[in-house]
């Protein structure tokens, strides 16, 4: 398995938030460019004030691991003319916060070239970068990429992930593993249950990496009852909806604010 000592620049931020901490993280989710870049910069800056570590998502045309709400929000964010570039400048402004993840797709990636666009993440401050379309075990150019770059290159597990691949993403896991609570896309309500339990448990036991859920977490109490299994909690297609819901810019401001602090005060924030 890797170990800490030898991780790049990002991964070591990130290690420092998850062991730091003393309790698990509040991660949220923000579409970069939704509804256009300047009000999502405002929706990240919300969010900062309760995060230990920020997500911002890369619009892609072809999202194969978002559901409806996160795919809607993209688009719209395509249709505003977001670019990759753009997403990568906005986690420049904000770096002086918690520490930030990308999230993007391989083709964004390999369009730039690897090394090119974990060069212009690493230039913007990212820590890291999540390809939730890179199977792990073609990972290895990508990976060496963003060492190189001192970028954290965050792999996913999933529930079906079997006990061969956990210990393949174990080493050669940066930062922390992103854990998909539910088997298909974005959007879908988690269940802390036995199965959950039981694959944490399995990952947990094959990965050193610190372990970060998401998909499915909606409320408070979700996170909550996540984080007693996993180091952190990732929260995206919820914090879509409260935006999609607000009257205003400054109502969503607030309510992604108020929903913060009470996902904060769940985790023992």
């Amino acid at each position: 398995m890797q170990r800490w000592g030898s991780m790049p620049d990002g991964a070591a931020r990130l290690e420092r938030a998850f062991r730091d901490a003393g309790r698990p993280l509040f991660i949220p989710y923000v579409m970069g460019g939704y509804p256009d870049v300047p009000t999502s910069l405002r929706y990240a800056r919300a969010l900062a004030q309760h995060a230990d570590v920020i997500e911002l998502g890369v619009p892609f045309s072809d999202p194969l691991a978002d559901g409806p709400t996160i795919q809607a929000a993209g688009q719209r964010a395509l249709d505003a003319g977001t670019t990759p570039q753009d997403v990568l400048d906005m986690a420049n402004t904000i770096r002086a916060g918690p520490p930030v993840v990308v999230m993007t797709y391989l083709n964004v990636v390999l369009a730039h070239g690897a090394r090119v666009f974990l060069e212009r993440a690493a230039a913007a401050g990212v820590a890291g970068v999540v390809i939730p379309d890179l199977p792990v075990d073609e990972s290895d150019e990508v990976l060496g990429h963003a060492d190189r770059a001192g970028v954290a290159l965050v792999p996913f597990a999933a529930p079906t992930s079997s006990d061969e691949r956990l210990e393949a993403i174990g080493r050669r896991a940066r930062g922390f593993v992103y854990c998909v609570a539910v088997t298909g896309v974005t959007g879908g309500e988690i269940s802390v249950d036995a199965v959950l339990t039981d694959y944490l448990s399995r990952a947990r036991a094959r990965i050193d990496a610190p372990l970060a859920v998401g998909f499915g977490v909606r409320t408070a109490r979700d996170a909550a009852e996540v984080g007693r299994l996993a180091g952190g909690v990732i929260i995206g297609g919820q914090l879509v909806r409260l935006i999609d819901t607000a009257e205003s810019v400054e109502a969503a401001e607030a309510a992604l604010g108020s929903f913060g602090g009470e996902v904060r005060a769940a985790l023992g924030g």
